[in-house]
């Protein structure tokens, strides 16, 4: 029985119209020939004009599905669900699993890094992917942390804001590919290695983007933070969740110097952060037989995880399994949905996903 194109059933063998009937060759890639090929050259003119068509119909073939291939590699996958159902098990009205890239690919990530609230949020969550679970992520939600993380870049680069935040994330991420990039072959990563290079060359484009940031002083003239009373500026500084902010803010003038070497603000960072056991473990005295706040607390950080906090969470909804940004309203069955809900940290997010 002729075959109209090329036969499905053995892969690199097609099939030729000639004089004698239909006859079967195949392409010298795959090493060896089923029919004389030559035997076609030595045909009419008719003969070699059916055979060149079909080897430039394959060929056009391939273009079009290499050309498709590309067209997709450069599109951004962003969706705009605000909520999903995230189901853990298979039955015979619900098949499959939803998977964490599945979950990074339909909620609204590109969007929430335009808010203030829910910024710092997704920064964790990129770079706890980065250390772990970048491997676990399907083609396309590589492809959108690659593009999510590109936007938040070009955020802080425009807003001059979060700079040592992204400044670890790339930091992290770099790490991580360095480590995959050299198992070569075994399957870690999705794509073309030379791909994932020049990823990796972004990422130091961007880390060099960062560093060349320089923060160009306002023009007000008004009233500055130094011109507020004493007690003002203490309050204000007791809202800063991160030592190296004490620090960095310390190095701006001689009396935020004094300022932020008190004692008491130290003491409320470390009992903000860590439990009064983890503090009794390592406890350090000055000079003058005092506790020693500030060195405890970057001791502490070293030994232990800070306590996160941010101004917008995702959250689960554990009567009816729906995963959404907070504030965002889906479809409860609950009578007091409110109760039912749960605000994930980002370590719980990636947990949830772990079967």
């Amino acid at each position: 029985m002729p075959f109209l194109g090329q036969d499905w059933r053995s892969p690199g063998q097609s099939w030729v119209k000639t004089a004698d009937g239909w006859t079967r060759f195949l392409d010298e890639k795959s090493g060896g020939f089923v029919g004389d090929i030559t035997s076609f050259c030595k045909k009419d003119d008719h003969n070699k004009e059916n055979l060149f068509n079909s080897i430039n119909y394959d060929v056009a073939a391939k273009k079009r599905k290499k050309d498709l291939l590309n067209n997709k590699a450069k599109t951004q996958y962003f969706h705009q669900e605000k909520w999903i159902y995230v189901h853990k098990g298979s039955t015979k009205e619900r098949h499959g699993y939803c998977t964490l890239g599945e979950a990074f690919n339909r909620l609204d990530f590109s969007s929430a890094i335009l808010d203030s609230r829910r910024f710092n949020y997704v920064v964790r969550l990129l770079e706890l992917i980065a250390k772990s679970q970048l491997t676990s992520l399907s083609g396309i939600a590589q492809k959108n942390y690659m593009n999510i993380l590109e936007k938040v870049v070009q955020k802080v680069l425009e807003d001059q804001q979060n700079i040592r935040l992204i400044r670890e994330l790339l930091q992290t991420l770099y790490t991580s590919l360095c480590t995959l990039v050299q198992r070569v072959g075994k399957s870690v990563l999705v794509g073309n290695i030379n791909m994932w290079v020049h990823r990796m060359e972004s990422i130091l484009h961007w880390q060099q983007q960062l560093n060349n940031i320089q923060i160009t002083r306002p023009a007000f003239k008004g009233t500055t933070f130094t011109d507020l009373p004493l007690c003002l500026q203490l309050n204000i500084m007791q809202r800063l969740s991160d030592g190296r902010d004490l620090v960095s803010l310390g190095q701006v003038a001689p009396d935020l110097q004094v300022l932020s070497e008190d004692r008491l603000l130290w003491k409320k960072l470390c009992q903000y952060h860590f439990t009064d056991r983890q503090i009794r473990k390592r406890l350090i005295l000055s000079d003058k037989g005092q506790l020693d706040w500030k060195k405890m607390y970057f001791k502490l950080i070293r030994c232990y995880p800070r306590k996160e906090q941010y101004g917008d969470t995702l959250q689960l909804c554990r009567h009816c399994h729906i995963l959404s940004w907070k504030g965002t309203d889906h479809p409860c069955t609950a009578n007091n949905p409110e109760t039912c809900s749960t605000s994930l940290s980002p370590q719980e997010f990636i947990n949830l996903f772990r079967f």
